[in-house]
C-alpha cells in the first residue's frame, strides 16, 4: 500500500495513490461499460458507455477518498497524528501514527467513515431521484444510481464487526468501554476479522466452483487481505498488551554512539563500525542536532570502490524519515512508526539532544524479560503479561 505518486494535500493531509488503484478503475469501468450500462440502457454507443463508466469509477475513488479523509480529520481532532491517506487496489487507508487514547475517540474515528459513505449514498440517490422527477433518465442518472448503491454497500460492508474493517474498530471500542482493556478488545476484534476473512475466502471459492467467475476470485482476494490484516493486528495487539504502560526510555539503548555526517564511509567503517560493532548510528551536526540515521544495512549498499569518497550523510536515512520519540512517550505509540528507511530503528531525543536508540532487538529483549517476569510471578500462566505490572516500576 505504499504511495506511488502524490495527489497533494487536502486540509493539510497528504493524499497519495498506489499504482494498483488503476486495476480497480479498469475493473469498475469495464464492468459498467460492457456489462451494467448496456443492460439497463441499451442502444447507446460504446463511447458513451465508456465515458460514463470512467466517470463513475473516478467518482467512486473520490467517494473512497472522502471516506478515508473523514477518518483522518476526526482522528486528528481526537489527538491522533495523521501521516497521510493512500488509495490502492482494495480501497483506501488512512495512515495514523498511534491509536486513540479512549474508547470514545476510537468509536468516533471508526464510525465516521461508514457514516460518510452512507451520507454520500443518500445524496447520490437523492440526486438520481431528482433527475428522474425532472424528466432525465439517461447515462448520467445511471451513474448516480451506481454511486448511490456502491456507497451504501461500502458503508454496510465496513460496519461488519471484524477488524480491520471499521466495524471491527467499533467492536473494539465497545469492548474497550466494557472491559477497560484496549488490547484484549483488539485481539477479540482481530479474531472476528480472521473468521470473517475465512468466510469470504470460502464463499469466493464456492462461487468459482459454481461458475460465478471473476466475482468469486475478487471475493477470495478480499477475504485473504482481511485474514492477513486481522492476523497482523492481533499480533500487534498482543505485543502492545505486553508492553502497555512502558515508556520508550525504559527500552532504549543508551547512550547512543553518534557519528559525523561528513565522515567518509571507509573511515567510519574502520574507525567506528568495525570496532564498536553497533548496528545503528545517529548522525549529528556540530551543534548536536540530529540530521539523519545510518545503519549497517545502508552502509552495505555502498560499493567498496566508492567508500572512500562517499559521505555518511549521502547514504543516511534523512531526518524527515527517521522515527523519533521522547523518553517518556509510551512505547506502544512508537512501535507503528518503526518502519521505512530506518530499518526498524528510532532515535530518542530529550530536548533535541540524542539520548538513545530503540531497535528491534531492544523491543524483543523487553518482551522476553516481560515473559520471564510473568512466568516468575504467575507460574501457571504460561507467559504473556502487561509489562507495566513488572516489579520496580515496570522497568526490565
Amino acid at each position: 500500500m505504499s504511495e506511488t505518486f502524490s495527489l497533494g494535500r487536502i486540509a493539510g493531509i497528504r493524499v497519495g495513490v498506489n499504482a494498483s488503484v488503476l486495476v480497480i478503475v479498469a475493473i469498475i469501468a469495464g464492468g459498467l461499460a460492457f456489462g451494467r450500462f448496456p443492460l439497463v440502457l441499451p442502444g447507446r454507443g460504446a463511447a458513451a458507455y465508456l465515458t460514463a463508466a470512467v466517470a463513475a469509477a473516478v467518482a467512486f475513488l473520490a467517494s473512497l477518498l472522502a471516506h478515508e479523509l473523514a477518518h483522518a480529520l476526526v482522528a486528528r481532532r481526537n489527538g491522533v497524528e495523521v501521516e497521510g491517506i493512500t488509495l490502492w487496489l482494495l480501497g483506501g487507508v488512512a495512515r495514523l501514527r498511534g491509536g486513540a487514547r479512549t474508547p470514545g475517540a476510537e468509536f468516533r474515528i471508526a464510525g465516521v467513515g461508514p457514516l460518510t459513505s452512507l451520507v454520500l449514498g443518500v445524496l447520490f440517490g437523492a440526486a438520481a431521484l431528482a433527475a428522474r422527477l425532472a424528466g432525465a433518465d439517461g447515462l448520467p442518472v445511471a451513474v448516480l444510481d451506481y454511486l448511490a448503491g456502491i456507497n451504501v454497500a461500502l458503508a454496510v460492508f465496513n460496519l461488519v464487526p471484524a477488524a480491520p474493517l471499521d466495524g471491527g474498530r467499533l467492536l473494539r471500542a465497545l469492548l474497550w468501554r466494557l472491559r477497560g482493556d484496549a488490547w484484549s478488545s483488539a485481539v477479540t476484534a482481530a479474531r472476528a476479522g480472521r473468521l470473517f476473512g475465512f468466510a469470504l475466502i470460502a464463499l469466493g471459492f464456492l462461487q468459482l466452483v459454481t461458475g460465478s467467475g471473476f466475482g468469486g476470485l475478487w471475493l477470495a482476494l478480499v477475504g485473504l487481505f482481511v485474514v492477513n490484516a486481522a492476523t497482523a493486528e492481533e499480533q500487534h495487539a498482543r505485543v502492545s498488551g505486553r508492553l502497555g504502560g512502558l515508556p520508550v526510555g525504559a527500552v532504549m539503548s543508551s547512550p547512543a554512539l553518534v557519528a559525523d555526517p561528513e565522515a567518509t564511509v571507509e573511515t567510519f567503517l574502520h574507525e567506528v563500525a568495525l570496532v564498536r560493532r553497533f548496528s545503528t548510528y545517529p548522525l549529528v551536526d556540530r551543534s548536536g542536532a540530529l540530521v539523519g540515521l545510518v545503519t549497517l544495512n545502508r552502509l552495505r549498499t555502498v560499493p567498496p570502490a566508492a567508500r572512500a569518497t562517499t559521505r555518511l550523510r549521502e547514504v543516511a536515512c534523512p531526518l524527515p524519515e527517521v522515527p523519533v520519540a521522547a523518553p517518556g512517550e509510551p512505547l506502544t505509540e512508537l512501535l507503528p512508526r518503526l518502519q521505512g528507511c530506518s530499518d526498524g530503528r528510532a532515535v530518542v531525543l530529550d530536548g533535541g539532544r540524542v539520548v538513545g536508540v530503540v531497535s528491534p532487538s531492544d523491543v524483543a529483549r523487553t518482551l522476553q524479560l516481560a515473559d520471564l517476569a510473568a512466568f516468575d510471578r504467575y507460574p501457571s500462566a504460561g507467559g504473556g503479561a502487561d509489562v507495566s505490572r513488572l516489579p520496580d516500576g515496570g522497568r526490565p
